[in-house]
């Protein structure tokens, strides 16, 4: 059978079929949208994706190609997710999370915090390169302190994610960082450079609205509440510096660019590790006598998987503590696959190549290509699920079109970035978006109004480019 070129409405109908059903599906599940309800709207649109490109003249194999195409893209972060459960689960049981906490709690003061969060976590996002990582060392420990502070969870995950994304958007180690220029065919350095007008203004900004959030929290909030958390962990655990070393190590592994699931599922088990040794108490109270000698084995191997369950008789810290293993990420795996799904067949059936021509269609000026390149990487994150989709493929749509207008490879490679990375964590299905909910515990639409650097940044870089068009070649 011959197969024919998608129209117009072919790309537009998977799309909107999806928007529709996401739509109904927040309206009628609220917060719980993500734990099932967003998956079977997904899944929906890519069988009717499907449907179309059985309409085209598609063999179903080569639809499902593009199926598992788009979800082996996403085994690699779902690999890193299952790492970060069984992290948190034998981190919490080492003392490690109740540490930081422990920490936190004497010496950031609540009006400081959200400000002193953004910027620890992009200072440590720029040494290793990684958001990932920092969000799932540095913020699970910061979200702890935030709620012995009694200070807003939604707010405190916009300032680790704000900073976790600043310092990755200009650490040569990113990964990211790398394949906007090569994508755009720019130099690394050069790209870096370029994003510095951008991303700087951006940070302050951001900074100073967490400044001030900040000074209204910690004129309320209850000291009284961090004496009673305090007191339920030194009860509960053995703390001390000491405790930070699994930390220490996994920053000095993803510094040595080690890849992600390796270094956090060695750092998991040195976790598992460090409960042996410096916890007999917490690992006493939960072992169960019907393990005999193995019983400590036995401990551990469940964090793992099934994570802690705290019993302070504190509800807070409870509350706080009763979380990870591998377990409690399968529901975020859940959404990614079927996310990638959707992506991969259309991907696979040209309809998102299809879109990108007809928006280059409607650009007139060099200004506009980049507010279009923006928007684009914005949409396909979107769509796809996935932002190095979002940054391959819009980077291979326009990188000819930017050539012809001879405007500087780093034009095209910071509008990637500044459309494509910075948004991916605002998507609920984005693979960034569902592993920074699943980690720091809160909903991706409840941290989105706050993740102030990400939300400004396409922003200023649009209207960046109309005061200042974009740069030229140099001959």
């Amino acid at each position: 059978m011959t197969t024919r070129s998608p129209s117009l409405l072919d790309a537009l109908l998977p799309i909107g079929v999806l928007v529709v059903l996401l739509g109904l599906s927040v309206y009628l599940f609220g917060d719980g949208s993500s734990s099932g309800p967003n998956q079977i709207a997904l899944m929906s649109a890519a069988f009717v994706a499907g449907l179309v490109g059985l309409k085209n003249g598609l063999r179903w194999a080569e639809i499902e190609e593009g199926i598992l195409a788009g979800i082996h893209m996403a085994m690699k972060a779902n690999l890193i997710l299952l790492a970060v459960g069984a992290l948190i689960g034998t981190w919490i049981l080492a003392g490690t999370v109740p540490t930081m906490i422990w920490l936190g709690l004497k010496l950031i003061s609540a009006e400081y915090f959200y400000v002193t969060s953004c910027l620890i976590c992009a200072l440590t996002a720029l040494s290793i390169g990684s958001s990932w990582t920092v969000a799932g060392t540095l913020g699970i420990g910061l979200m702890g302190v935030a709620a012995g502070l009694g200070l807003d969870p939604a707010i405190t995950a916009g300032a680790i994610i704000s900073g976790a994304y600043f310092g990755d958007k200009l650490s040569p180690l990113s990964d990211t960082t790398n394949l906007a220029p090569a994508a755009a065919g720019a130099d690394l350095f050069a790209h870096i450079r370029n994003m510095l007008r951008t991303t700087t203004p951006a940070l302050l900004i951001a900074l100073v609205i967490f400044f001030v959030l900040g000074q209204q929290a910690g004129a309320s909030h209850d000291t009284g509440r961090i004496a009673e958390v305090l007191v339920a962990l030194e009860a509960q655990f053995r703390l001390g510096w000491h405790l930070l070393l699994p930390v220490a190590f996994l920053l000095f592994l993803a510094m040595r660019q080690w890849a992600a699931f390796p270094a956090v599922f060695l750092a998991a088990l040195l976790g598992a590790v460090f409960a042996l040794v410096f916890q007999p108490e917490v690992m006493g109270r939960l072992a169960d006598p019907a393990a005999g000698v193995l019983a400590p084995l036995k401990t551990v191997w469940s964090a793992l998987f099934a994570g802690y369950e705290s019993a302070s008789g504190n509800a807070e810290l409870d509350g706080l503590l009763s979380k990870g293993g591998m377990g409690s990420m399968l529901t975020t795996v859940w959404l990614i696959i079927c996310a990638m799904c959707f992506g991969g067949v259309l991907e696979r059936l040209g309809l998102l190549q299809r879109l990108l021509q007809s928006a280059l269609r409607l650009v007139r000026s060099d200004s506009g290509l980049v507010a279009s390149t923006i928007t684009t990487s914005i949409g396909t994150n979107v769509i796809t699920a996935d932002q190095y989709i979002a940054l391959v493929l819009p980077g291979r749509m326009y990188r000819a079109e930017y050539e012809k207008r001879s405007l500087a490879p780093t034009s095209l490679s910071r509008a990637l970035e500044d459309g494509g990375t910075l948004t991916s964590v605002l998507v609920p299905w984005n693979t960034c978006g569902a592993y920074m909910a699943a980690t720091l515990g809160v909903a991706t639409l409840s941290y989105l109004p706050y993740c102030f650097f990400n939300l400004i940044m396409p922003v200023l870089a649009i209207a960046l480019a109309y005061v200042l068009p974009p740069r030229r070649q140099e001959s």
